[in-house]
């Protein structure tokens, strides 16, 4: 099993509720299955850089134009996308670490997807056969923490709706959510409480991505 680990917290874990989250998940997961192969990025780390117009026409154009030839600058603008790609095409799971801010993901995640979820790197795409995977990924794991609780289907909430539209475009549906709400302490008293529950259903969802048959993926 090969996991690739995001994270787009920029506080230490024992100031981050999302990253005690994952903290949680990991420990139960190695446990369950001690072979796993783990790749870690710290987006505060190795930051991706906003689109670009060079990054769209190396994406883009040879999708319009069969015979493009991207120029040098255009291959140099793919450098970032290109390596994290190549990470996320040879993963299993997909596991993003973060906090909801101003009701969505953090910039430095949509930057990373957009780097990331790009013709030529993580699918295909043309008229003929319309969008193909180049990837393996079965199950994106979303932890997540919010000050506030969302009920489900919450039209404030574009947080999971940009996660499942994004990577469910690429053909990944299954993706598993685990929310701590209510981390406001200033509006809920019961905060501690939320994170206790959420980090139990982290342990869970970990227990059921370890019980997941990669072994088709793994033979691809």
């Amino acid at each position: 099993m090969n996991i690739l680990h995001i994270c787009a917290n920029p506080k230490p874990t024992e100031e981050s509720v999302s990253k005690q989250l994952a903290a949680a998940f990991f420990a139960k997961l190695i446990e369950l299955k001690p072979d796993a192969e783990l790749v870690n990025v710290n987006l505060y780390d190795e930051k991706p850089p906003f689109y670009s117009y060079e990054l769209f026409r190396r994406c883009w154009y040879p999708v319009f134009d069969e015979n493009y030839e991207p120029t040098k600058v255009e291959e140099m603008a793919m450098n970032y996308a290109g390596k994290q790609a190549e990470m996320f095409n040879a993963a299993d799971v997909i596991v993003l670490t973060m906090p909801m801010w101003n009701f969505s993901v953090p910039a430095i995640m949509k930057a990373w997807m957009d780097q990331v979820i790009a013709p030529g790197l993580t699918f295909s795409i043309s008229k003929e056969d319309g969008i193909k995977p180049l990837h393996k990924v079965k199950s994106v794991v979303l932890l997540v923490a919010s000050g506030s609780i969302y009920k489900e289907g919450d039209a404030r909430d574009a947080l999971t709706s940009q996660v499942r539209s994004a990577f469910g475009f690429i053909g990944i549906d299954d993706i598993e959510i685990v929310w701590a709400e209510g981390q406001n302490p200033l509006f809920f008293d019961n905060s501690e409480e939320n994170k206790a529950m959420a980090i139990d259903a982290a342990s869970e969802i970990a227990e059921d991505i370890a019980e997941m048959d990669f072994s088709e993926s793994e033979a691809e």
